[in-house]
Order: structure tokens, then C-alpha cells, then sequence
């Protein structure tokens, strides 16, 4: 059993809030980690692609009410969308005798039903939490090239054999475009959309350019940032967002966009071992991108990320903003000897960050200037996940 940062937090929401939702992609560990919390409070599992627990929810105001004294764990809760308003009654009617936390956990493949609903009803009522695939610092015991190549998701990662891995992670694709994503949208073709997602992964980290993917694709803009909205829903890719200030000088407004698990990424281009990897044009985006990623699950939903740039060429990979309004600076290199560019300089005279990183692949960690830090990537991440404890 591998540990998971986000156990703490979601046991401590627990105690305070009725209700949890817990979203990420299908197969990234949600079930796994929600039966871990639920073994230490005797909690009621029911999972709704199974026909007999969805039978027991034909009237689901009766049977929650005969569990009112345990935590109740639901899982494919998009599966039932009606159940909100009554999720929404029973913790009202909860509250009143006496019964104010640890009521629900709801698990979800980040529905647009779910998430529409869950605002509009339970607003005060639950906390949320996003479940990424497996980071660097979950997975100590594995080299971190490994997880690079093969990405987060469980499966995956602890496939015998990079071939197993690939084919895993291949119907893994296969399996959303066919079955999962037409249960959250419009039925799209799923030959178009897989053409749209290997675009995205040959683009990876880039610009977002919807024209662009419209002309290749054939479609309208218009229906290429519907394919989007989708797949960043599902968690599956990220819009990154620039950082916008008043800094007198034309800044990039378009997001960059990218495939969050770099294994997905590597499998959309048949990309099998690490000595394909390093000779395929996408070596560079790719690991700027796992870094990214990981660095922001490590900050745990409570540190946000932007990117940075004008158009006279100062640029900052990645700005991490604290909810206190603090900027680290983190500039990504796939190089062992790191060097900084002219246009980190520039930008970090515009914004001028707390804290200046170099995030190399490297395992030493040196001052490269007087505020510039060249770090390991397990390193800044450390220094990340301590920073949401204070």
C-alpha cells in the first residue's frame, strides 16, 4: 500500500464537514483511499455501478436514514444525480440532532452534473478534494525517471514490465473514449476525440491555439474548446493560466494547456521506455510538464499555479501563488548543468517573487545566485507539501 498525501486532509475534513466529495479520474486510487478511511469508522461502501447497491437507492431518503450513525461512502456518485437535494435534506435534518460531521464521502469521476449540482445544493455543506494520479513524493521508493515514464496512475506505475505498463495505460484511453467520457457529455465521436488528445499530447505544454486544432481536426472552435472544457473536467488535462498584472508590458493571455499524467502523454505517443522518451521531440515539454504537476499536487489544492510571460520575452514556467498572496518563481530544466536565461531575469524583476527556484534532474542542491536555488524536483515538492502544513 502506498501512502497518499491527501489522507490526512480528507480525514480531517471528515471531522469537520458532513460531506466530502472526492474527485479525480477513473483508476487513480479514490476507492482504495476512500475504504482505507472508511476501515477506521466502520463506514457503509456503496458503489453505484453496481446494480444491487443502486437498487438500494431507489428510495434513497429511507435507507440513509437507517444509517445515520456511520459514514456513508458513495462511489460513481454522478451515477445518481438526483440524490443532492436529498443528500442536502438529510444533512439539514442531520444537523438538527445533533449529527454535524462525517456524514458523507462522494466519489466522482469530476462529472459537469456533479460538480453543477453539488454547488448548487450543498453549498456550506461539503468539502472538496481533488485525488491526482501518485507524485514524487508518494512514490519514494520507485526512481522518479520511472514515474516520469510511466506516469502516476497505480496501475501503471506498478506494472511488471514497461510493455504491460504501455498496454495498461493504452486501454485505459481506449476505455474513456468508448465507455467513460459519453457518460459526461454530448456523444462525441470517439475517433475525433482521440485525435484531439494525441494533439494535445505532440503540443504538450504549449499555447493553446483552438483555431489551430479546429483546422486540423475539421470541426469548429467552438466545438474544439467543448473537447476541452471535457477533458480538463475529467482532470485529465490542465488549462495552466498566465499570470495577469499590471506590469506596463504585453503579456500572453492564452493558457497553455497540456496532458496532466505524463504516462498518458508517452502512450498517446507510443512512447514505450525511457531511451524513446529521450530521443522523441517531446522529451523537453514533458518533463517541464511533470514537473508542473507534481509540484501542484504537492501543494494540495491550496497553492495555485500560473505561468508567465511577455512579449518581449521574459517568461517563468511556473508561478506558485500562496493564499497569502506570495510568488515562487520555478523555472524547469531537463539539464544537468542548469543555466538561467535572460527572460527568468526579466520576469522576475516585473514580479519580483519570495522565492526563485531552478528544478533540474539533477541530485544536488546549490545556489546558482544570491536568491536562485538549482533544486531536485522530490526536493521542491518537500518544500511545498511542508509549506501547506503551517
Amino acid at each position: 500500500m502506498i501512502s497518499r498525501l491527501l489522507y490526512p486532509k480528507l480525514s480531517e475534513a471528515l471531522a469537520n464537514s458532513p460531506a466530502v466529495a472526492l474527485l479525480g479520474p477513473r483508476q487513480v486510487g479514490k476507492t482504495t483511499l476512500a475504504l482505507e478511511i472508511g476501515q477506521t469508522v466502520n463506514a457503509l461502501y456503496l458503489d453505484l455501478e453496481s446494480q444491487q447497491d443502486l437498487a438500494k437507492l431507489a428510495q434513497p431518503e429511507f435507507y440513509l436514514e437507517d444509517h445515520q450513525d456511520r459514514l456513508v461512502i458513495i462511489d460513481e456518485v454522478h451515477r445518481l444525480p438526483g440524490l443532492f437535494p436529498v443528500l442536502r435534506g438529510l444533512i439539514d435534518k442531520g444537523r438538527r440532532a445533533g449529527l454535524r460531521t462525517g456524514r458523507y464521502l462522494l466519489l466522482g469521476s469530476a462529472s459537469l452534473d456533479l460538480l453543477k449540482q453539488s454547488g448548487e445544493t450543498l453549498a456550506g455543506r461539503i468539502a472538496y478534494f481533488e485525488l491526482a494520479p501518485f507524485n514524487i513524493l508518494e512514490t519514494v521508493k520507485f526512481p522518479s525517471e520511472n514515474l516520469w515514464v510511466v506516469g502516476g496512475f497505480p496501475e501503471s506505475l506498478l506494472a511488471p514490465d514497461s510493455r504491460q505498463s504501455l498496454r495498461w495505460r493504452q486501454d485505459f484511453i481506449r476505455t474513456y473514449l468508448e465507455r467513460d467520457i459519453p457518460q459526461f457529455g454530448p456523444r462525441i465521436a470517439a475517433e475525433t476525440l482521440r485525435r484531439f488528445w494525441v494533439m494535445l499530447a505532440h503540443n504538450q505544454g504549449g499555447i493553446l491555439n483552438s483555431a489551430q486544432f479546429s483546422r486540423s481536426l475539421g470541426v469548429d472552435v467552438k466545438t474544439v474548446n467543448a473537447y476541452l472544457d471535457l477533458l480538463v473536467d475529467l482532470m485529465l488535462v490542465r488549462r495552466l493560466s498566465p499570470w495577469h498584472a499590471n506590469v506596463g508590458k504585453r503579456l500572453v493571455k492564452s493558457p497553455k494547456v497540456y496532458v496532466r499524467d505524463s504516462g498518458l502523454v508517452h502512450a498517446l505517443l507510443a512512447i514505450q521506455d525511457k531511451e524513446s522518451l529521450l530521443a522523441h521531440p517531446v522529451v523537453g515539454q514533458s518533463w517541464e510538464c511533470f514537473v508542473i504537476e507534481n509540484l501542484l499536487s504537492a501543494g494540495m489544492g491550496l497553492v495555485q499555479g500560473f505561468f508567465y510571460r511577455t512579449g518581449g520575452g521574459a517568461e517563468i514556467d511556473l508561478l506558485l501563488l500562496w493564499p497569502d498572496g506570495t510568488l515562487w518563481a520555478v523555472e524547469v530544466k531537463r539539464s544537468l548543468s542548469p543555466k538561467i536565461e535572460r527572460g527568468f531575469y526579466a520576469a522576475c524583476d516585473d514580479l519580483n517573487p519570495a522565492k526563485k527556484f531552478i528544478v533540474y534532474p539533477g541530485v544536488e542542491r546549490y545556489r546558482i545566485a544570491t536568491d536562485i536555488e538549482v533544486v531536485p524536483l522530490a526536493e521542491l515538492a518537500e518544500q511545498v507539501a511542508m509549506a501547506t502544513r503551517r
